[in-house]
């Protein structure tokens, strides 16, 4: 019996011993959550590399040949004897603002009323066209054409006068001095320095003085070649304006395509061309673009061809990544424009994209869109051409 009570003893002993480890490896394990709770570990240190790559862009548009007749200048002019060219391009300037740079040629010099307005064969315009086209948003302008020295060099530095009057306004090809003229011309947009020059292959046989070459840039291969070196190693993009090629030809000629070629090797980046008063093909040298003829933007030329020009765009993009620098031309499209006016005595002068017509403003539109985009797009398959369709 003795036995018995000791083995339900040793029993009993047995079991309070194993609550009480159990309760204990309970506690043991609270105090060490409740230590680990307390004390967090330290966390490592994310390394963060700092950040060396950027990026620059730039829109850039262009239009061609502002071409000022008489018959657009007197459609312009109010009851005051001011002049309002402003509603003429209305219709593109919703286009035209919403870029970084907007490109055109003044055609016919700016030497303004009190000179005496005058149309073909020697024009001289009113200034206020000027104004319509900053109004428009445009704000890089090619000053040296055929026509540059229409009004002679007090002409030219009225007009001249009036560009450096305006501001945030970038003008090439016309200047007031050799030291004005052969300053490097670097300018810069959203972070990229481009470099702008202007030069004409034409004067119709009015040539600058001598010693006063600087009124009209006259094409030569030195001159380019200087001015050129005067910007390369600054300037991330170089743009030149070109006056050349023939009259009225949708073709290019071999002067054409020897300075283009020049011009690509010395590190052009953007041929812009303007003359012929119609379009002419876009092409690709190496990596240079080469816009032969953008035609007229507004004129009041006879046909059809003449009434037609090419809008043209891009992109700008510079990579910045340590000390590597990248400059990339993209994204080429192409748009045709066309000036409208009417029979009347109010002729009322307005500049249309081809999207924003019918067949009322301009019957037959299609089959002149299809005969353009072909003749754009003969050289290169870059270019994205604007779709009527949207």
């Amino acid at each position: 019996m003795k036995k018995k009570r000791r083995l339900n003893f040793k029993v009993g002993l047995l079991f309070v011993l194993s609550c009480l480890m159990i309760i204990l490896g309970i506690s043991l394990e609270a105090l060490e959550f409740t230590s680990q709770k307390s004390t967090p570990k330290p966390k490592k240190k994310k390394v963060v590399e700092k950040e060396t790559k950027k990026e620059y862009n730039a829109s850039l548009i262009m239009v061609g040949d502002s071409l000022i007749h008489n018959t657009v200048y007197n459609d312009a002019k109010k009851e005051d004897g001011s002049y309002d060219f402003k509603p003429m391009l209305e219709n593109i300037k919703q286009v035209v603002k919403t870029y970084d740079l907007a490109y055109y040629n003044q055609e016919t010099v700016l030497g303004g009323t009190s000179l005496g307005l005058s149309s073909y064969p020697r024009f001289n315009s009113p200034q206020e066209v000027g104004d319509a086209f900053i109004d428009a948003g445009f704000n890089v302008v090619s000053l040296a054409t055929n026509h540059t020295m229409d009004k002679g060099e007090e002409g030219v530095l009225s007009s001249v006068e009036y560009w450096k009057n305006k501001k945030d306004i970038v003008t090439a090809g016309s200047y007031s001095s050799f030291e004005e003229r052969d300053k490097p011309h670097i300018f810069e947009k959203n972070g990229i320095k481009y470099a702008f020059l202007s030069y004409t292959t034409w004067t119709n046989g009015l040539n600058p003085p001598s010693g006063k070459e600087y009124l009209n840039n006259v094409y030569s291969d030195e001159l380019a070649a200087a001015d050129i070196a005067r910007v390369k190693d600054e300037a991330d993009v170089i743009l030149v304006a070109m006056h050349w090629g023939t009259e009225y030809s949708n073709g290019i000629n071999e002067d054409q395509t020897r300075i283009a070629n020049y011009l690509s090797n010395l590190g052009v980046d953007i041929i812009i061309g303007a003359h012929p008063h119609v379009i002419e093909p876009v092409e690709y040298i190496n990596d240079t673009l080469v816009i032969y003829s953008l035609g007229n933007f507004i004129s009041d030329q006879d046909t059809n061809d003449k009434l037609t020009g090419l809008m043209m765009s891009v992109n700008i993009k510079k990579i910045v990544d340590k000390d590597e620098k990248s400059v990339i031309i993209e994204n080429p499209k192409a748009e045709l424009i066309y000036t409208k006016s009417n029979s009347g005595r109010k002729r009322d002068f307005k500049v249309y994209t081809y999207k924003q017509l019918n067949s009322t403003i301009f019957p037959g539109y299609m089959e002149y869109y299809e005969k353009y985009k072909n003749l754009i797009l003969e050289k290169t398959d870059k270019v994205q051409m604007d779709s009527l369709g949207g």
